[in-house]
């Protein structure tokens, strides 16, 4: 797990570890993408991209859940082939 204001501050350690990491999984929470636009705009185009509304979870009126958490988390081991 990286943190996405260092990569828009292009912060050297964090931009390096992300282009050699062998997957990226960008998890937006809501529809205006943010998580993509960053990756795309700081030059990353291989990565997967997982919308939590794509998947019946909308932010502000969705409950943190355990069973949240999960179908999250099945998701993204899915899409990363884990």
């Amino acid at each position: 797990m990286f943190c996405l204001a260092g990569i828009s501050g292009r912060t050297s350690g964090i931009m390096e570890t992300t282009r050699a990491a062998s997957e990226v999984l960008a998890i937006d929470g809501c529809s205006l993408a943010c998580v993509k636009k960053t990756l795309e705009r700081e030059g990353f185009g291989n990565f997967k991209h997982l919308q939590l509304a794509d998947i019946g979870l909308e932010k502000g009126s969705t409950p943190v859940t355990e069973e949240n958490i999960a179908k999250v988390a099945a998701e993204g081991t899915e899409m990363i082939g884990q």
